[in-house]
């Protein structure tokens, strides 16, 4: 670990739903950053594991829900064991139901904002006192421009989004004075596991919308990793790299 309020020499970065597209490239971007990275999955293990056998430096791979606390208090034991307590925090792990409110179950739309929006109060619980404690950190919270922009039939999805912008602005002001910042990151659509049950006439919308008429690619995305590091004057804001959707 580097002196207070300096960067780790080799940062230890947990990046949640790493199993997944977004989160694959998000990981790889890190550790080619020189972080270890934790690969975290919910339930596809077995493509975490080949995340991780993609990075170059030390990392673990760790699961569990972020909606239970004691899932995450584990996880980060687990974590701080076998790497070292967190110091870059990325809540990439997010589930979308989408469907009209007035036909949507209680328990669908309860079930999206217990992972998106409480599991990232939870991830952030377990992790940002020891980033206050060395005067530095970093806690990037992947949001969407469903949490900017309106989108029928995203009551449940749009409100755990913008959830997590007031969370991330709250916990940016809780935490400059240590060093530690607090950013979002919109990514605009790109094809992953998460967006691809999208028929040919959604997509063709969307991209019809965009300023820029396409699909991201996770890897562009990913690569702003090294903004969030960097920037140590940079907190509470949220950094749309959606092709200027949310402007439209």
């Amino acid at each position: 670990m580097g002196k207070a309020g300096t960067r780790p020499d080799q940062p230890v970065a947990l990046v949640t739903g790493a199993s997944g597209g977004l989160g694959q490239s998000l990981a790889m971007e890190l550790d080619a950053l020189g972080c270890r990275v934790a690969v975290h999955y919910n339930s596809s293990r077995d493509r975490a594991l080949a995340v991780a056998e993609k990075l170059q430096n030390p990392s673990v791979v760790v699961g569990g829900s972020v909606a239970s606390y004691e899932a995450v208090v584990a996880m980060y034991a687990e974590i701080t064991e076998a790497l070292g307590p967190v110091d870059v925090l990325v809540n990439n792990g997010a589930i979308r139901k989408d469907g009209l409110m007035a036909m949507q179950s209680p328990e669908d739309w309860r079930e999206v904002i217990e992972t998106n929006l409480i599991g990232t109060f939870h991830t952030a619980r377990v992790a940002v006192g020891h980033m206050l404690r060395q005067r530095w950190g970093r806690v990037i919270n992947i949001v969407s421009p469903s949490g900017i922009i309106a989108t029928a039939g995203q009551t449940a999805y749009g409100a755990s989004k913008s959830g997590v912008i007031g969370f991330t602005r709250t916990l940016a002001a809780e935490c400059g004075r240590r060093g530690v910042t607090v950013n979002a990151l919109s990514p605009g659509f790109m094809i992953t596991d998460m967006t691809k049950d999208l028929s040919d006439q959604v997509q063709n919308a969307i991209k019809e919308k965009c300023p820029v008429p396409r699909f991201g690619t996770t890897e562009e995305v990913a690569r702003s990793m090294s903004l969030f590091l960097d920037a140590d004057y940079m907190t509470g804001q949220v950094v749309s790299i959606d092709g200027g959707v949310s402007v439209t």
